[in-house]
């Protein structure tokens, strides 16, 4: 679609609706950036390689298979916390905004002498080591988290992640069944209605855990001709396991580097501790940096310590004024 095609494209949405040229110029970008979606077929040649059904996120035209470690227990403190606490893996696969291209997006839960053979084989199969870290304190067994991508159709990308956790545990084939579900949900746990009231957004509930998960729509973070949304990885999330009186949270916030420290000012103030700060992706712009944390308390007083934090995203800190 040429600049022409594409102006009067959003001609059309505006309709007979007053607009300015400029406003007209924003809605044409818009929607000439729109990326394309991925196809049925597409779609079905992805489950079929991976062997595991997903789910299709069409506001941001991307596809994600879970990939949770059912086969490990494991304590925080000695104390047993649910896998869906933050021991779930994941692929993504989504468009470029050309559509020429397609780009595969991992994070893999692993044991630490599972890294170094994962390496070799996501190599092997043409793909390539974004980041490795830990997201966790006091985790028995020691867990690491390594960022996998790569570019190509969504079908070749698939099978190349396929042949790459063949011979692991993270294989869909290699895993346990999740075992029947909780007694009690998330939802039966805590008190769901309050911790969204001060969240401000809406909890998913995951077993025994809830889970918020909040994009950066202040941001256009583009890495390798892919726009980066919250499904393909640029998310800050919260977790919530335990009780209300003692609850668990973890969690990870998706930064500037200006709100690096401004962040971890509030998470220390509120008795949070931090985990990690790293980067989880290559060549995006602007650089993301990812913060993981980790804290023990009521659950109201956690959110309210979470929410003050996520307040601090997006604010202009000092270290920008001195850039500018």
């Amino acid at each position: 679609m040429n600049r022409r095609d594409v102006l009067k494209a959003a001609a059309i949405v505006a309709g007979t609706s007053l607009i300015s040229t400029k406003s007209l110029e924003s809605l044409a970008a818009d929607i000439a950036a729109k990326t394309p979606a991925l196809t049925s077929a597409e779609i079905a040649a992805i489950d079929a390689a991976i062997g595991k059904k997903g789910s299709y996120k069409e506001a941001e035209a991307t596809y994600t298979v879970p990939l949770p470690r059912n086969d490990l227990k494991i304590t925080l403190k000695g104390e047993s916390v649910p896998i869906s606490f933050g021991f779930g893996g994941w692929v993504s696969i989504k468009r470029s905004v050309d559509g020429k291209s397609a780009m595969i997006m991992s994070d893999c839960v692993l044991l630490q002498e599972e890294v170094n053979l994962l390496i070799t084989a996501a190599q092997e199969a043409g793909l390539e080591i974004g980041a490795i870290h830990n997201h966790f304190f006091y985790e028995e067994p020691r867990i690491f988290y390594m960022h996998i991508h790569g570019m190509g159709t969504p079908e070749e990308l698939a099978k190349k992640y396929a042949k790459a956790i063949s011979a692991t545990k993270i294989a869909p084939q290699n895993q346990p069944s999740a075992g029947p579900p909780p007694v009690k949900t998330g939802k039966d746990i805590f008190d769901v209605d309050a911790l969204n009231k001060i969240i401000g957004y809406e909890a998913a509930i995951n077993g025994p855990t809830i889970k918020y998960t909040i994009g950066r729509p202040d941001l256009k973070v583009m890495a390798m001709g892919v726009e980066m949304t919250p499904n393909i990885g640029l998310n800050t999330w919260a977790a919530f396991t335990g009780s209300m009186d003692k609850a668990h949270i973890a969690g990870d916030v998706a930064m500037l580097d200006t709100e690096v420290n401004s962040v971890i000012k509030i998470l220390r103030a509120n008795s949070i501790e931090i985990v990690a700060v790293h980067h989880h992706m290559l060549g995006d712009e602007p650089h993301m940096i990812f913060l993981h944390y980790l804290g023990t308390g009521h659950a109201l007083e956690l959110a309210k310590g979470f929410k003050t934090a996520l307040n601090q995203l997006g604010k202009k800190s000092s270290m920008h004024e001195m850039k500018m």
